[in-house]
């Protein structure tokens, strides 16, 4: 493969390139697998901070009597460029180069990305009750008005309005999301169909199920993402693709909620691109696709008694071009193509763990992990190398995330 800037300019054999190339360096790829970056369609990256603070228990228990109140006391703009950081860091090591990200302070999120050298598509939360960064509906439409004109058009960063959710978002604030997404051609992000309470919320509210009910607010088309749809029938998908959303899958946290397997496989044959997401660090608990590729295969192998269902080259493309088709960036992410973007990962294939080698996508699926990651390649420019992340001072980040685990441990009270 020979890269020029930011991107790829061929594909072919070695002795091929070289006789048209002369590149000015070269990376020795021998016994290592070279593939496009991992791609994470739905991560709350700051929510690392929080990696194991409330664990085993139901969302909405979770959600209302956990997080929210531990984000009131602790999350500012600071706790977000550390928590950011840290997120990259983790994503970086693991091979993924592309992630979605919902949280406040999304401008910022946006700077440490950027630096971090990680391509992000990053949507500001909005909700109807006040939030670490905005207190106001019309404050938070105002910030996203000012994040989307900063970052519109930035080789890394997609800026995107991201309405929390049906049961945290009214009607007429989902309209005016998704008119926002209209008028500045962004991404709308949010959580859908993700939790039987929500479903009888909005059915006992309006008569339909969350999906429909988006469907008759005009909200869906093929800007928006949504992440989880674990409960949604099938005239739920067939609305979802009709309207070309993507969805994002996240199969580990799904499941730690003691939530029900969504019906990817469904999904998939009514076409729409379903790519895989991590969720947040506070629910999952880590970044790791590789352990998200894995639990999806075999997941949904058990949920419909089919060891056929998600083969491992299936679920590789899932995170990988089909994550890319859900976010609407297949067309410069996702596979190695000349004129796509450089985002290129090496991964080691010389471990106990995957020896010996018979079917690659089986190897990489079922038995490679997030520190088999070699070298990382994101927008062409080298992030990591040898398993030496070039963009992000480690030793610094690690330091700071401590200490801030410190604080918010002392923010709780006594027990």
């Amino acid at each position: 493969m020979a890269v020029l800037g930011e991107r790829i300019v061929a594909v072919g054999k070695d002795r091929d390139l070289a006789a048209k190339y002369q590149a000015k360096r070269t990376l020795d790829a021998s016994g290592k697998v070279v593939m496009p970056g991992l791609i994470n369609t739905h991560t709350h990256v700051p929510m690392v901070l929080l990696r194991g603070l409330a664990d085993d228990l139901p969302l909405m228990q979770w959600l209302n009597q956990n997080i929210f109140p531990v984000e009131a006391k602790n999350v500012d703009e600071d706790f977000v460029r550390c928590g950011t950081q840290l997120g990259c860091l983790e994503m970086i090591l693991g091979g993924t180069t592309t992630y979605v990200d919902m949280y406040y302070f999304e401008d910022a999120i946006a700077e440490e990305t950027a630096k971090a050298g990680m391509r992000g598509v990053l949507g500001e939360t909005v909700v109807d009750f006040p939030a670490p960064d905005n207190k106001t509906w019309t404050d938070s439409l105002a910030y996203c008005e000012q994040y989307v004109r900063k970052w519109k058009n930035h080789p890394l960063i997609t800026p995107a309005i991201a309405p929390h959710a049906t049961y945290t978002v009214s009607a007429d604030h989902l309209k005016a999301s998704a008119a926002f997404a209209r008028e500045h051609d962004v991404p709308l992000l949010i959580h859908l169909s993700e939790n039987e309470i929500e479903l009888k919320q909005i059915r006992e509210k309006h008569g339909v199920t969350p999906v429909a009910y988006l469907e008759q607010l005009g909200v869906l088309d093929k800007r928006v993402l949504a992440a989880h749809l674990i409960y949604v029938d099938e005239e739920d998908i067939k609305l979802l693709a009709t309207h070309g959303v993507g969805a994002a899958h996240c199969p580990q946290s799904n499941m730690k909620l003691a939530e029900s397997a969504a019906p990817v496989p469904e999904m998939l044959r009514a076409g729409l691109a379903v790519g895989l997401g991590t969720d947040g660090a506070a629910s999952n608990n880590d970044l790791n696709l590789w352990e998200e590729m894995d639990t999806a295969a075999k997941l949904h192998k058990m949920a419909t008694k089919d060891p056929t269902v998600l083969p491992a080259r299936q679920v590789l493309e899932m995170a990988t071009i089909g994550g890319a088709r859900a976010i609407g960036l297949d067309h410069e992410i996702g596979s190695l193509e000349a004129g796509k973007r450089a985002d290129v990962i090496l991964v080691r294939m010389d471990q106990p763990h995957q020896t010996p080698l018979y079917n690659v996508y089986s190897q990489l699926v079922y038995a490679t992990k997030a520190s088999d990651m070699d070298t990382v390649i994101i927008n062409g420019r080298l992030v990591m190398e040898n398993r030496k992340v070039l963009s992000v001072d480690e030793p610094a980040v690690l330091a700071k995330a401590r200490e801030y685990g410190e604080r918010i441990r002392k923010s709780l009270g006594p027990k």
